[in-house]
């Protein structure tokens, strides 16, 4: 029998690392006739891996793969290192942090508080300002605290709580001990729930009806303001055509009807531009929504 070629027995070599263990070439070398089929398959590979005209290329990357494999064992995996974060292994171009540098010391940048006109006319706040509504009450500037489910009333600087119900209870009250007899005045009536005393002002249309005897104060401010901003609790409910008519022809004064929130941003707002003085507020807390 013909001894094999060096080349036959180098690509035997290379083909037998790919496809099988180191044991199994020590048996082949062992047995002849395996060598002979061994010999037969490796240059029947030979051909198929070096025949231009063949369409299938990828056998030929197949039975490469012995360099390919020991790049891959060189390459560390990505459980080597734990500090590569996903996005640098998606993309390798990714800023590794987003801190942009230090802070710009340029003359061109952008300070915000400069953009506040009225602080750097050097305005300040009045003390009426509110700085939180609250369910039951408000926060103001001056450190205020109201609470209970009573109102508030801001005209000139001064803060006043606001009880509407009291005013038409005691009015009530009083027109009833007249005609009582023997002048014994009737028991007071029993506390209403918190909820319900702006209620009772709440007519079934949805607009609020306030009796003058309950906007007393406003007769007797001099000068008066300009323009009331009435907030309404957490909901939007418009004044009647009466209580209207009594701020706007009897008073003279300019109502604008909003819920609370955004009526005390517009009161903190307007009494920044045109002073204590020009602008005033009721506000009902927000915790009341009407029905």
């Amino acid at each position: 029998m013909r001894a094999p070629s060096t080349d036959l027995l180098r690509a035997l070599r290379h083909a037998a690392a790919a496809a099988a263990p180191r044991q199994s070439l020590l048996s082949v070398h062992s047995n002849p006739s395996q060598i002979s089929r061994c010999v037969g398959i490796a240059s029947t590979r030979r051909q198929i891996c070096h025949s231009p005209s063949s369409p299938t290329r990828h056998v030929r990357r197949a039975l490469s793969t012995t360099a390919a494999q020991g790049r891959q064992q060189t390459l560390p995996g990505p459980s080597s290192s734990n500090e590569v974060s996903r996005a640098r292994q998606i993309n390798p171009r990714a800023p590794k942090t987003h801190d942009r540098g230090p802070p710009s010391k340029e003359d061109t940048q952008t300070d915000f508080s400069k953009m506040d006109i009225l602080a750097s006319a050097g305005v300040e706040e009045p003390a009426t300002s509110i700085d939180a509504c609250t369910a039951d009450g408000f926060y103001l500037n001056n450190g205020v605290h109201t609470s209970g489910g009573k109102g508030v009333m801001l005209f000139g600087g001064e803060a006043f709580l606001w009880q509407p119900w009291m005013m038409s209870t005691t009015t009530h009250t009083t027109a009833s001990a007249g005609d009582s007899e023997g002048g014994k005045p009737p028991p007071p009536p029993p506390p209403q729930p918190k909820d319900s005393r702006f209620t009772a002002f709440l007519n079934p249309r949805g607009l609020l009806t306030f009796p003058p005897s309950t906007l007393g104060l406003l007769s007797l401010l001099y000068p008066k303001p300009d323009l009331l901003i009435l907030g309404t609790g957490r909901r939007l409910w418009m004044l009647s055509r009466e209580t209207r008519k009594f701020l706007s022809e009897d008073l003279g004064i300019k109502v604008d009807v909003m819920d609370t929130a955004n009526a005390a941003a517009a009161y903190n707002l307007l009494v920044m531009e045109r002073g204590v003085e020009e602008v005033g507020s009721i506000l009902i807390p927000e915790g009341w929504a009407g029905r």
